[in-house]
């Protein structure tokens, strides 16, 4: 038995430290030279054929990481021949994509949950497939290129993996991904939940984006939202910290001091009632579904409990005492949540 457990521990560490490692690589850039590079994969070839050729043509370095990835998220059977261009910055990840849907000779870029529009352009700016428009603009003429009446960007994009033609402008993108994110926000707002606090679909945008920033839990979604929902109907204050971090901007340096929740801005839920004037980051549409179908709880507090998932309360004499079981060093005594 001892010989057993041993080697259940043995494989279980084994398998934890593949999938660590192969997460890893899918995600790191392959920084292929020259800046864009022109692929071929032949008709009919198998997954180790096409690894293979990949290595031929200098895009990666071995064959073997590259289907073990393939084979774990069940790209193999959907690979397709063709002619790829495939920009520098591109990762092992990208690069099934774009063989899964035979986007040949196309760029791609995603735009990922969470961010904020500040490094969605960055993102824009770095990946050299895109014609770069909006280098020297302020938000408020980007907008403006963008053709909508809003002045402020942030949750207004729509996060995907949007492909492209080489050479597409980076407002051309911007305008997709607006469109989408306007379309399926207002069809998730025609669809919503009766009696939310929400004056319009863009105030759920506006929660949407706290949730998203606050779970780290997926599932945890629409419970996060059922508190601040919660809040907002009695008047809390909703006393969140991504919106303080937000508010802070670049000033921000990894850590939330006392003096950052009493200090004063737009963005301070900690000193001011009610929703923050604009999205803080790029909701998902599971967060705009889970702001406009909250669950239904009594719950007016949560604090993480370390591991991604939260502790919540009805009253704050529990709150208090998850906050003393599971952050009592790392928060003031009676923070609130």
């Amino acid at each position: 038995m001892r010989f057993i457990k041993l080697c259940f521990i043995v494989g279980l560490i084994g398998a934890l430290v593949l999938a660590s490692g192969l997460a890893y690589y899918a995600k790191k850039p392959l920084n292929l030279s020259p800046a864009a590079q022109e692929i071929t994969i032949q008709p009919k070839s198998s997954l180790t054929s096409i690894a293979n050729q990949l290595v031929a043509q200098g895009v990666i370095n071995q064959a073997l990481p590259f289907i073990l990835l393939a084979r774990i998220l069940h790209k193999e059977p959907y690979l397709q021949a063709g002619d790829y261009t495939l920009n520098k910055n591109i990762n092992p990840y990208q690069l099934l994509l774009s063989l899964n849907h035979g986007k040949t000779t196309q760029g791609s870029i995603t735009f990922i949950e969470g961010k904020t529009f500040k490094q969605m352009r960055e993102r824009l700016a770095k990946n050299d497939a895109i014609k770069n428009s909006i280098k020297d603009l302020k938000d408020a003429e980007v907008m403006a290129l963008v053709g909508k009446g809003e002045k402020h960007p942030e949750g207004l994009f729509f996060p995907e993996t949007f492909y492209f033609d080489r050479g597409t402008t980076d407002i051309i993108l911007l305008k997709r991904a607006y469109d989408i994110m306007q379309t399926k926000l207002e069809n998730a707002w025609l669809g919503r939940a009766e009696g939310l606090p929400y004056k319009n679909s863009y105030e759920a945008l506006i929660m949407a984006s706290i949730v998203e920033k606050e779970t780290g839990k997926a599932s945890e979604r629409p419970m996060i939202a059922g508190v601040f929902i919660n809040r907002l109907r009695i008047g809390m204050r909703l006393q969140t910290d991504p919106t303080v971090i937000y508010g802070i901007g670049a000033k921000y340096d990894g850590n939330i001091r006392r003096k950052d929740l009493e200090m004063d801005t737009a963005y301070n839920t900690y000193t001011r009632a009610g929703l923050p004037p604009t999205p803080i980051a790029m909701p998902g549409l599971a967060s705009i579904e889970a702001a406009l179908h909250p669950a239904t709880t009594k719950a007016l507090y949560f604090v993480g409990r370390g591991d991604g998932s939260h502790e919540f309360s009805i009253s704050l004499a529990e709150h208090n005492r998850a906050v003393a079981e599971y952050q009592l060093k790392r928060r003031p005594k009676n923070y609130q949540k």
